[in-house]
């Protein structure tokens, strides 16, 4: 069916084209055809970060900023859901045009700026879904924020959201939100993740149900940098890492006339740069949760993150080439691929 309907979105401009989709597949799951359109349901139960994922293969944050589609998304076949990034107070992101569809080489640039309506709003959306599966939120800083008062923002959508998510996402890593990544480093990275991490423990107690603490990272770093941030982590005692975002890298796609528009790169140009941060993760963090996301276009690809040493995968680009039968084939490759492997710590 996708692959039908894939031209004539393809024909419209990117971020209307997502929208028409969204908007579509709601639709379908209102009358009962996403399975079809999706395929079987992978059923590969895996226990992590205390929570049960009913298979390895998640969506990535970005696609339902506002948890405004998680019904529709889970029908799909995921096993989990990650929805934001959302900031204390809706903001419209950058102008548009800030999506690009870069066709030839499986590949996207956004630079939507955390655009959304404020965490009150997913907060709405999340208590109203009947999706089952595990859902993360994903928590960012509005624009007008300094970034020396980002924790205030972060602080505030961790208790706004603590209630209903099943993991929290610390999102310090999107190209788009200017000096946002300079928090990946250093002092003022264990400055925002300690009182980040006393402050979930304090609402896991208040609140009676623990909720893992999960950090987002960019995948342009040098090996002493992935090892700096992995010893922040391990101080901090997060739960797990996302690795990775968008890269500002063009080294792939120079010969594409969009190369130049600024933003996140995102698709299979990113797969190599994820797998080496991902593999550096492991080394410095033997036994955390790593969700590997960037690049994943085909079930292979989804094998190749885990042998990395992701524990979890995430989908978004691959997902918008390659349609929703992508969900299931992945699942079901990591089914075979880790049917044997003794599983990480939960």
């Amino acid at each position: 069916m996708y692959h039908l309907a894939r031209p004539l979105l393809f024909r419209l401009a990117p971020e209307t084209a997502h929208s028409v989709a969204l908007t579509s597949l709601d639709w379908l799951h209102r009358i009962g055809g996403v399975a079809q359109a999706a395929g079987t349901r992978v059923d590969d139960p895996v226990e992590l970060l205390g929570l049960r994922f009913a298979n390895r293969v998640g969506l990535a944050a970005g696609l339902d900023k506002n948890a405004d589609h998680l019904d529709a998304l889970g029908a799909l076949g995921f096993g989990f859901i990650e929805v934001g990034t959302v900031t204390p107070k809706g903001q419209p992101g950058n102008p548009r045009p800030r999506m690009f569809r870069l066709a030839g080489h499986q590949a996207i640039i956004n630079r939507f700026g955390f655009n959304n309506n404020g965490v009150a709003h997913l907060v709405e959306q999340v208590q109203k879904r009947r999706f089952s599966g595990v859902v993360g939120v994903n928590i960012g800083k509005n624009l007008a924020t300094p970034v020396d008062d980002a924790l205030r923002d972060y602080l505030t959508c961790l208790e706004a959201v603590h209630p209903h998510a099943d993991y929290v996402t610390v999102n310090i890593s999107s190209p788009n939100t200017p000096g946002l990544r300079t928090l990946q480093f250093g002092e003022q990275l264990d400055a925002l993740l300690a009182p980040l991490r006393t402050r979930t423990s304090e609402l896991d107690a208040e609140n009676g149900r623990r909720v893992p603490l999960l950090v987002k990272i960019a995948p342009d770093m040098t090996a002493e940098e992935v090892a700096l941030v992995a010893g922040s982590i391990a101080r901090n005692a997060l739960d797990g890492v996302i690795a990775t975002n968008t890269t500002v890298s063009r080294e792939a796609v120079r010969d594409d006339p969009q190369a130049g528009e600024a933003g996140g790169l995102s698709g299979k140009p990113l797969f190599e740069a994820s797998n080496r941060v991902i593999r550096r993760l492991r080394e410095h963090l033997p036994d955390i949760v790593i969700i590997g996301v960037g690049g994943i276009d085909s079930a292979g690809a989804a094998q190749e993150k885990i042998a990395a040493g992701a524990d979890l995968v995430q989908l978004y680009s691959g997902l918008i080439f390659q349609g929703p039968r992508l969900v299931g084939e992945c699942a079901r490759a990591l089914a075979e691929k880790t049917a044997a492997a003794p599983a990480r710590p939960a």
